[in-house]
C-alpha cells in the first residue's frame, strides 16, 4: 500500500485507527477453546467486527513468536486472512527488528515477502545499514522507533549532545534513509505534547502512535500536536479494543470500542 492509497483509506473511512492484535493466548475468551486455532479465531472475529472502522492492523509478533511454530502459524493465518478478506487494510508487523545488513535483509524477506505485511517496525540503534534493507521495497514501509512511551524511554532517547536530543538525531539522520513514501516513525501517545517538535523535523511522514486507550494517551492531544494536512497519523489501540470483553460478546464489544474511537477521529480529521 502506497502513501496515496493510505491517505485515501483514511479519507474514505474518516478514521486513522489501527487495531493492535496483541492477542495473548492466555486471555482468549473461553468460548473459543474448542477452535483448532483459538488465537486465529479470535483475531478473525475482531477483524470482521472492526474492519469497517479501522484503516490498519498491527500484530505485535512477540505474542505469536512466544508460542513457537503454532504461534507463527496463527500470525501467518491472520495476516493472510486480513489481506484476502479486507484488502484495503494496512497491516503492520510490530517486530522491532534491526541488525547488521545481511541479517536485516533476512528479516525483511520474512515479513515483507514471505508474509504480506505492508510494514515492519525497526529499531535504529545499529544505524543506516541495519535499516536500509527494509526500505525501497515497492509498496512496503519501515516504521522506525523514534520516541516511545515506555518508562525506560528516558534512559537514552532524551540524552543531549550539542543541544540535540538523541530522538531528534534519529529523526534527522533517518531522513536520508527513506522518505515519506516508505518510512514512518513510532511516536508514543503519552508524549503527545512533544509531537509538535517531531512534526517540525518530519512534517510529511506518517507517525504510528501507540498508547491511546489502555495506556492513557489522549487522542485529541495527539491530533492537536501531530496531525498534518494529510492526517499523517496512524493511532493504535490494542487492549482497549480487543480485550474490552472476554465473554461471548467479545467481538461485538470490540466493534463498539472501535466505533467510539472512529467517531472521535472523524471530528478531528481535516477535510482531506
Amino acid at each position: 500500500m502506497n502513501y496515496i492509497e493510505l491517505v485515501a483509506s483514511i479519507q474514505r473511512k474518516r478514521s486513522f485507527l489501527c487495531v493492535g492484535l496483541d492477542s495473548d493466548a492466555r486471555k482468549i475468551p473461553a468460548c473459543l477453546a474448542g477452535e483448532p486455532d483459538p488465537v486465529f479465531a479470535f483475531n478473525r472475529e475482531i477483524v470482521d467486527h472492526t474492519a469497517h472502522l479501522a484503516i490498519a492492523y498491527k500484530l505485535n509478533t512477540a505474542f505469536y513468536e512466544c508460542r513457537g511454530a503454532a504461534g507463527w502459524q496463527s500470525m501467518e493465518r491472520t495476516v493472510n486472512y486480513i489481506k484476502e478478506r479486507h484488502p484495503d487494510q494496512f497491516v503492520i508487523a510490530d517486530a522491532k527488528r534491526g541488525d547488521i545488513g545481511n541479517t536485516s535483509e533476512m528479516y525483511a524477506r520474512a515479513f515483507l515477502e514471505e508474509m504480506p505485511f505492508d510494514a515492519i517496525t525497526v529499531a535504529p540503534y545499529m544505524g543506516e545499514d541495519s535499516v536500509t534493507p527494509f526500505t525501497h521495497r515497492q509498496g512496503k514501509w519501515v516504521i522506525l522507533l523514534a520516541l516511545t512511551s515506555n518508562k525506560g524511554a528516558s534512559d537514552f532517547q532524551f540524552m543531549e549532545q550539542n543541544g540535540e536530543k538523541l530522538y531528534e538525531r534519529v529523526l534527522k539522520r533517518s531522513r536520508q534513509w527513506g522518505d515519506a513514501g516508505d518510512m514512518m516513525y513510532v511516536i508514543g501517545a503519552t508524549k503527545a505534547e512533544m509531537l509538535a517538535d517531531v512534526r517540525a523535523l518530519v512534517p510529511d511522514h506518517f507517525l504510528l502512535v501507540p498508547g491511546v486507550g489502555a495506556q492513557g494517551g489522549s487522542l485529541r492531544e495527539v491530533a492537536r500536536h501531530g496531525m498534518n494536512a494529510r492526517c499523517g497519523l496512524i493511532v493504535n489501540s490494542s487492549r482497549g479494543i480487543i480485550f474490552a470483553d472476554t465473554s461471548e460478546r467479545f467481538a461485538t464489544r470490540a466493534g463498539e470500542e472501535a466505533l467510539a474511537l472512529q467517531r472521535e477521529m472523524a471530528t478531528l480529521l481535516p477535510a482531506l
